[in-house]
């Protein structure tokens, strides 16, 4: 068994290190974008990946936990019960056993996890799609126009890894596996409850298919079954906690996030943002971006329906872009949110996989290199809220 284990290893990691090497190579040449752009304006890049907006949230529960709270002057309440704990705990441990600072921690924490995330990434296309789909896919998940925030404190690298993974196991038939990472992962974000359905939508789908099998075949039920059961305890854990925390019971989380002005709404609120910018011209071309950018993500969802993605990566697209979308707040923030939805890459992936690999190559070479000037643009300007 150790004899397989060392050969099949070092395997999967050479299979997937155009993958991986890409990937750095485009994350790197964002960084060098956003250093100099930073430079030119008498900002520091750094702070800005590891101490401005959420990141500072993430880092004040990993120093001194939970109870911080802002009251804003309109009676909001921000409280940091509405961050999850997996990133701030990661932060923790290795500020504890290195000399890094819980800010150096986040930025560390957020680095592998990224490259994990883009290991992830190529694993679940390269099974669906083979390898050079899955080097795609990879790629394209750095180039994405808001890639930066891979590089960030923030967490969505960490709950792409963690989804990616639980995702690949779904598809190879490894139920404990991938219900301890939907576990993890629900402990990251609230989005985490996308992975558990993509869990349980493709165990019950196994199931059903597995009612007419032999029984030696059922020798899986116990292990699938145990899978789905610890794939929703880590998000129900952290909200029945918060519950009981603010003495509100099981809904207490949701008053946490009505403080920030969250919610879901089926779409409404962001339906009249977009509406409100065709008050007037400048602002109509906004609204037009944001009505294009809506129909591509939808279209591309329907193809990946069309080309018959597997069921779990089906539902988990589903419900980030549902909730990514369908949010009451925060409209700026979509493009973030939708970073998990690697599965919508697909499509894409599978196109620049049927090019010759020059061509490709350029197409990604040009788009990296907007997606860095737009990084370091955006960085410096608006950011992510």
């Amino acid at each position: 068994m150790t004899d397989l284990s060392t050969r099949v290893a070092p395997s999967a990691l050479n299979r997937a290190a155009p993958a991986l090497l890409g990937y750095a190579a485009v994350r790197a040449l964002g960084l060098l974008a956003l250093a100099l752009w930073s430079a030119a304006s008498g900002k520091s890049a750094y702070t800005l990946l590891t101490a401005r907006w959420d990141s500072l949230w993430y880092r004040r529960v990993a120093e001194l936990g939970y109870g911080y709270e802002v009251r804003l002057p309109n009676g909001d309440v921000h409280s940091n019960l509405a961050f999850f704990p997996l990133l701030p705990w990661l932060e923790r441990l290795v500020a504890a056993v290195t000399p890094l600072s819980y800010a150096d921690a986040g930025f560390l924490v957020s680095l592998l996890a990224s490259l994990a995330a883009a290991w992830g990434i190529f694993a679940v296309a390269d099974h669906v799609y083979g390898r050079r789909a899955g080097v795609c896919a990879a790629l394209l998940w750095a180039v994405l126009p808001v890639a930066v925030v891979q590089s960030m404190a923030y967490s969505e690298s960490l709950f792409t890894a963690l989804a990616a993974w639980s995702l690949y196991a779904v598809l190879t038939g490894r139920w404990l596996t991938a219900g301890t990472l939907a576990l993890l992962a629900g402990l990251t974000r609230p989005v985490g409850l996308a992975v558990v359905a993509a869990v349980w939508a493709a165990g019950i789908a196994s199931f059903v298919r597995d009612r007419r099998a032999a029984p030696a075949d059922r020798a899986r039920d116990p292990r699938r079954a145990l899978g789905m059961l610890l794939a929703p305890l880590g998000a129900a854990g952290y909200v029945l906690w918060v519950g009981h925390r603010t003495g509100k019971g099981p809904l207490g989380y949701l008053d946490v996030q009505a403080g920030w002005r969250n919610g879901f709404d089926g779409g409404y609120a962001f339906a009249r943002f977009v509406a409100d910018k065709f008050t007037s011209f400048p602002s109509a071309l906004a609204g037009l971006a944001l009505i294009a950018g809506v129909g591509l993500v939808v279209w591309l969802y329907l193809v990946c329906v069309r080309q018959g993605q597997p069921l779990a990566l089906l539902v988990y697209a589903g419900v980030v872009t549902a909730l990514a979308l369908c949010a009451s707040s925060y409209f700026g923030s979509k493009p973030r949110l939708l970073l998990p939805a690697f599965p919508l890459l697909l499509p894409l992936a599978v196109a620049l996989a049927r090019l010759r690999t020059r061509r490709s190559a350029a197409v990604l070479a040009l788009v990296a290199g907007a997606s860095a000037l737009y990084g370091a643009f955006w960085l410096n300007g608006s950011g992510p809220p």
